[in-house]
């Protein structure tokens, strides 16, 4: 009984975390490191993230720089951050790479919380798949004789209680991230 939840737990942290990670990767008119967390640079064959390659520092609030350890990797990682979906042309001045961060419009701001909601939703809806799974689990238990009836009722409350806490949680995280987009 208890590895269940202990196990449904451990899924349901696990969602939080994977939203949080969206969440840091998102673009919201700062310099923000993180959104070169998937960028990979063709180097010597081999996809490498750009932060293996260069120190990334905040120059400014909105000017992110990127200084490659080896000058050679400079272009690489020009045109790796050109063809990913970041949306910032870099300018590159011989040494480093510098990303300038546009301002938001309203529109942008409006955009990225919509996003951020269906994030949100789609992290309750797998908390909530994650509930259903360890409760079919109970279900099973009990039909083989392994929980007596009030154990599954025990249990499905617990789980309904575990669920409550985490979709509590993602909806502060989403409002957290919403009011930070907005306040910009």
């Amino acid at each position: 009984m208890k590895e269940v939840r202990e196990k449904a737990k451990s899924k349901m942290e696990k969602t939080i975390n994977v939203l949080l990670t969206e969440f840091s990767e998102i673009r919201a008119g700062r310099a923000n490191p993180n959104v070169l967390d998937r960028v990979k640079v063709d180097y010597y064959g081999a996809p490498t993230p750009v932060n293996q390659m260069a120190a990334v520092s905040i120059a400014e609030a909105r000017v992110l720089v990127i200084q490659p350890w080896d000058k050679t990797t400079l272009t690489s990682i020009e045109k790796a951050i050109q063809a990913s979906d970041i949306g910032i042309n870099p300018q590159n001045d011989g040494s480093v790479l510098r990303l300038t961060f546009p301002q938001l419009t309203e529109e942008d701001r409006k955009k990225i919380v919509k996003d951020i909601k269906k994030q949100g939703e789609d992290s309750k809806v797998a908390i909530r798949s994650i509930r259903r799974d360890a409760m079919e689990k109970y279900k099973v238990m009990k039909k083989n004789g392994e929980i007596t009836e009030d154990d599954l009722k025990d249990c499905e409350e617990q789980i309904q209680k575990l669920t409550d806490k985490f979709v509590k949680e993602i909806d502060s995280h989403v409002a957290d991230k919403e009011k930070e987009i907005l306040s910009i």
